[in-house]
């Protein structure tokens, strides 16, 4: 496949986009505009943005660089275009969630992340498209985004428009949301790099959940580096969220350096049984490359993970259940079959099922950190099946081996809640990403960062971009 060249504007990393802001080489309103007429161009056959703020957005660049002219610069997000995902609140534009029920929501004020994002001098490009309320689909009379590298290629669910967008060059960055790898399957379908933090890491505030003990906020950008930067703005207690940890917080772009050699755990034979061959043979030249970074990497065996992810749609069941309950079943036919479906199971679960599966939670998180007491990372992949295409992921419902692949990786971390990035970390024959994942004990952002980083340095599969489907 024909790569884009890296040098484009719309493809530089925030980073180096931050740069030429901070040296007054580009306005933050001339990036601003020239994302916009990209947005214009590619937008109809992309279908990444839910609400394009245009308006608002070029206000904002002219604030920037207002400040910028005074000599008060903000941070490394100063003018720099973001977009976020359709579920956090914006006091300037709706938040519909991927429902039709919630369409026309306009909320008073910004969900905390967002106002944190403007307080750093970000520029909010717009609201990205996701699956219905965040679940698995997309409701059935809303647009579903498309993957840039191939369109025959699933964007992945539920941030999609964040992954898409973020691939595709109409932003430099995004925010997606987490419950059971909705930050890493889009940002390894699209072949870009996803945080998903600690729980309790970034608030929750102004957020439409939709399994609140299993939702994580994090950003979905082109490397590392970039991840940081947004993870630093964004991280941290907040008051008008109680679950949100008291942990401190690091300056995590600043700290990108490995300060031992990590050792890297892998479970061989969770990734025989269940992950497929494009997928395992990508996870082999991985572990080739950390071993030539000097990083040495361990058989373990990270026991539950398949249990975890098969009670894992139950535990979510019950909390959107309960995050439904004044439109469900009141106003059941507005509702997409994936997530009412979803509903209905947490409906028909009794007190002592909803036990069980705590129980069941408590005892695999307590095995999981059992596990990272005895290794710095776990390596998985973003998706154990590769570069599932839109046709093959039909079957997700009634393929169990499939939901498998797609879930095991993934919905696990989120019951445990600890720390993992997805990088881009290799290719399919028909040239779509394919992509690794780290795991970290809780709290420890800055080490999968750090690691994340690392590898980027020395790969170069997150440098390359889809062709611009304009030719």
């Amino acid at each position: 496949m024909t790569m884009a060249a890296p040098t484009d504007l719309h493809f530089l990393q925030l980073h180096e986009i931050s740069h030429l802001i901070r040296t007054r080489t580009l306005s933050s309103r001339e990036v601003t505009e020239a994302m916009l007429a990209r947005i214009d161009d590619l937008e109809p056959g992309l279908r990444a943005f839910a609400t394009v703020m245009a308006e608002s957005a070029l206000v904002e660049a002219d604030r920037a660089d207002a400040l910028a002219a005074r000599g008060d610069w903000l941070g490394d997000l100063h003018g720099v275009p973001l977009a976020v995902k359709d579920l956090a609140n914006t006091h300037d534009a709706p938040t519909g969630a991927g429902t039709t029920i919630h369409a026309d929501f306009r909320p008073e004020t910004d969900a905390t992340v967002v106002a944190r994002l403007r307080r750093a001098g970000a520029v909010i490009l717009g609201k990205l498209r996701l699956t219905e309320g965040a679940f698995t689909g997309h409701h059935p009379d809303l647009p579903t985004p498309v993957n840039p590298w191939d369109t025959a290629t699933w964007s992945g669910v539920s941030s999609s428009g964040s992954g898409v967008a973020t691939a595709a060059g109409l932003c430099f960055g995004s925010l997606g949301s987490d419950t059971g790898g909705s930050i890493r399957l889009p940002s390894a379908a699209n072949g870009v790099t996803g945080l998903k933090p600690t729980w309790g890491r970034v608030s929750r505030h102004g957020i439409f959940g939709l399994a609140p003990s299993l939702d994580h906020i994090g950003p979905m950008t082109r490397s590392a580096r970039d991840a940081a930067i947004v993870l630093e703005a964004i991280a941290g207690h907040d008051r008008l969220d109680p679950t949100s940890s008291l942990e401190p917080t690091a300056e995590y772009s600043r700290a990108l350096r490995l300060s031992s050699t990590p050792l890297v755990g892998f479970d061989r034979e969770l990734a025989h049984a269940h992950f497929d061959e494009a997928t395992n043979a990508m996870l082999e030249t991985t572990i080739e490359t950390l071993s030539d970074l000097g990083w040495r990497v361990v058989d373990v065996t990270a026991a539950g993970l398949a249990q975890a992810a098969e009670e894992w749609t139950a535990l979510c069941g019950i909390e959107t259940a309960g995050v439904h309950a004044e439109t469900f079943p009141a106003r059941a036919e507005e509702y997409g079959p994936d997530l009412s479906g979803l509903i209905e199971i947490g409906r028909g679960l009794s007190a002592v099922d909803y036990h069980r599966l705590l129980e069941s939670r408590r005892a695999f998180t307590g095995r999981m950190r059992e596990l990272m007491d005895d290794i710095d990372l776990l390596l998985l992949p973003g998706i154990g099946v590769g570069s599932p295409t839109i046709e093959q992921m039909g079957e997700l419902g009634t393929d169990p081996k499939l939901f498998r692949a797609v879930t095991i990786p993934t919905a696990p971390i989120d019951s445990c809640g600890m720390p993992s990035i997805t990088l881009p970390a290799g290719w399919t024959e028909r040239g779509t990403p394919l992509a690794a994942q780290f795991v970290a004990g809780d709290f420890k952002e800055q080490l999968v960062l750090a690691a994340g980083h690392a590898f980027q340095q020395a790969t170069d599969f997150h440098t390359r971009h889809p062709q611009d489907p304009r030719g």
